[in-house]
């Protein structure tokens, strides 16, 4: 913000280098990126990928469907995993009948709802149009979150790259000033301290 601001402080100044001027304006570019470009990016990057996922979630909203199950038994317990490779509790899982939407029916393991399943309970479960057991489709107010964090996200990029060319050319600006500054140390050095040499 301060360098920004050496684009007014350094107009008129005696003491200005070229450098100086234009390391004051690349930070002022800087700064517009930052306040303005990359705010517009988030918000268009928002906005695309909350479109995309509000119609995946339609698409998903009209593919699924949530069809009743009945509990028919528990399945079987698969092998005990050492306490070493337990991550998380896993659900019951039980062997339960449905119906598809399109009449079919259809058994198989499924996790439970309750724990302890009892047979001949019944739950709901999302399926496809074939009554293949699916995930629950993405709910509308988390596409729109997820929304929100990729606009964030990107605009955070935005800025950072911003600042990462600002602090490049920088760096580049005070690399040539040290070359310059050693290249008059060297024209200056063998005259220096010398009587009459003019220094």
């Amino acid at each position: 913000m301060w360098t920004a601001m050496g684009v007014w402080r350094w107009r008129r100044n005696p003491l200005r280098r070229p450098t100086d001027l234009f390391e004051a304006w690349v930070a002022f570019a800087a700064l517009l990126c930052v306040l303005l470009v990359a705010p517009a990016i988030g918000c268009v990057a928002g906005i695309q990928v909350d479109g995309t996922l509000q119609r995946a979630a339609l698409a998903q909203r009209q593919e699924r469907h949530l069809v009743p199950a009945v509990v028919v038994r528990p399945a079987a317990e698969p092998a005990a995993d050492p306490p070493a490779q337990r991550t998380a509790p896993s659900r019951t899982q039980v062997v339960a009948a449905w119906t598809a939407p399109d009449g079919s029916s259809h058994q198989g393991t499924v996790p439970a709802a309750e724990e302890p399943p009892r047979a001949g309970e019944q739950f709901r479960i999302w399926t496809d149009a074939r009554g293949r057991v699916v995930g629950q489709p993405l709910d509308p107010s988390v596409a729109a979150l997820h929304a929100a964090v990729a606009g964030l996200a990107a605009a955070s990029a935005a800025a950072a790259l911003a600042e990462t060319v600002r602090r490049l050319v920088v760096r580049r600006l005070v690399h040539r000033r040290y070359i310059r500054l050693d290249r008059a140390w060297a024209a200056a050095w063998p005259d220096w301290g010398r009587a009459g040499a003019g220094s």
